[in-house]
């Protein structure tokens, strides 16, 4: 700002706003033009974006009305707005085409205040009365009322259909609840770019990284040179997970899968190139080992997690595996481990494994916990976080609440075992992994209600498209 003469980043922020609002109103109503937008108006720069962007709305001919949420606004784009032919209310409108929020920005701390609060139930309740389409909320730079740096929601919140956000992306946009109550993010560049740290908090893969990461098979490959991944999972009581975790690696690049444990048989009825044994020291050599799910907590699952850890090759670790880890007994094998380690909880287990719930800031929950245990943490969610030893966190965008159903954490684990038995990095591995089952969800739920086996059969598909060439 220093740098500029004054006002220019708040004019560049509006126009980027502007724009994806007008692209808004064509696509739902064909035009600008005599279409009702309100503008929520809070005390800070967030208002001033906001306000700039309805006085140009208003010059375009749209009907733009202005609830003031703070004793003081900001003076100029207050004036801009009236000399365009916008007005105050002191009220939601009954009828609404598009609202913004333009409340609070990243300065905001805790939930809303009970003015917006009420407010914004006022708007959410003009759009349950009306028998038109509901009014789209577009947030401005962050949705009002959501912990920014840490993505947490501790009070009422906007949930926004649109988030345009300026200069660079916000943790609260890409993690925890708040990243639900952003809808759709665009982000604007008003020139910060130059300005910008060289080490983000949080890196966020894009399709082109999954497939730039993903193992590829070469001419001279056989089924070994593509990998061999072992998988230590399920039990007699739960043959389902063993099954599941299989599926997840067939999907997978490696060329070739061994199975060790109690559910071989149920292995061999619905998988015949998979080869079985009873027991992890029986299975033979493999490049990276799968250890949890289902496998129980009794001392046969102790002994097959002890040979899993004293393996020189990366390991999953999943479920029970997780829960034996918790007395402290094994740390000791853990520690001297010098091949890569990778830990999947989800919140509960994460509780057992940290001592405590990943609360408001789960990216440095994560980072905490992968100090910790010198693995790379990747704390499963609507928006899961792959934590390194290292310091770095990655979150994955492709997240979906149809993956909240049983088995499809096995399904994950198989599939990063795989990636880490072709010889991906530990962290590469688990973001890829993360980012391909989230997608094989969401095109699952396209046929309705998901099982875990819908998302291990919706893997190949998915695969190919998020590696196919662009």
């Amino acid at each position: 700002m220093a740098t500029l003469p004054p006002g220019t980043l708040m004019r560049r922020a509006a126009a980027g706003l502007t724009t994806r609002v007008v692209s808004l109103l064509t696509d739902r109503f064909g035009g600008v033009y005599g279409r009702r937008v309100l503008l929520l108006v809070g005390s800070g720069d967030n208002g001033g974006d906001a306000l700039l962007a309805g006085a140009a709305l208003a010059r375009r001919g749209a009907s733009v009305a202005a609830l003031r949420l703070a004793d003081r606004v900001h003076e100029e784009g207050w004036a801009l707005l009236l000399a365009a032919g916008g007005r105050a209310v002191d009220a939601v409108p009954r009828a609404v085409d598009v609202v913004l929020d333009g409340i609070v920005g990243i300065g905001g701390k805790g939930g809303l205040r009970p003015a917006a609060a009420a407010a914004v139930k006022a708007v959410r309740q003009t759009a349950r009365a009306s028998d038109r389409q509901r009014p789209a909320v577009v947030a401005v730079d962050v949705p009002s009322g959501v912990s920014v740096d840490t993505g947490a929601v501790e009070g009422d919140a906007v949930r926004a259909d649109v988030t345009v956000t300026f200069g660079a992306h916000k943790p609260a946009l890409l993690v925890g609840p708040a990243a639900v109550h952003a809808g759709l993010v665009d982000l604007v560049d008003i020139g910060l770019r130059p300005h910008l740290t060289s080490t983000p908090a949080l890196r966020v893969p894009e399709r082109a990284d999954v497939a730039a990461w993903w193992p590829r098979t070469g001419p001279l490959d056989d089924k070994y040179r593509r990998g061999v991944v072992g998988l230590a999972t399920g039990s007699a009581g739960y043959p389902g997970a063993a099954v599941l975790g299989v599926a997840g690696a067939l999907a997978g690049p490696t060329g070739y899968v061994r199975y060790a444990g109690s559910a071989a048989d149920a292995i061999r009825a619905r998988f015949p190139t998979v080869v079985c044994a009873e027991r992890v020291g029986d299975a033979g050599r493999v490049q990276a080992w799968v250890c949890g799910s289902g496998l129980g907590t009794d001392e046969r699952a102790t002994a097959e997690l002890r040979a899993v850890l004293a393996a020189p090759v990366p390991v999953c670790l999943d479920a029970d595996a997780l829960n034996l880890l918790v007395d402290g007994s094994l740390a000791g094998h853990l520690r001297e481990r010098r091949a890569p380690t990778v830990v999947t909880p989800h919140d509960r287990e994460f509780a057992r494994l940290a001592g405590a719930d990943p609360g408001a800031d789960r990216v440095e929950s994560a980072l905490q916990l992968a100090a910790r245990m010198n693995a790379v943490v990747l704390l499963k969610g609507d928006r899961t976080v792959v934590a390194t030893p290292g310091g770095f966190a990655y979150v994955n965008p492709t997240g979906s609440s149809a993956l909240a159903t049983a088995g499809t954490g096995d399904v994950l684990a198989g599939l990063l075992g795989s990636l880490l038995a072709s010889g991906l990095a530990a962290e590469l591995a688990a973001m890829a992994a993360a980012y391909v089952h989230g997608l094989a969800g969401r095109r699952a739920a396209e046929a309705g209600p998901v099982t875990a086996l819908d998302v291990a059969e919706a893997l190949r598909e998915t695969i190919s498209t998020v590696t196919e060439p662009f």
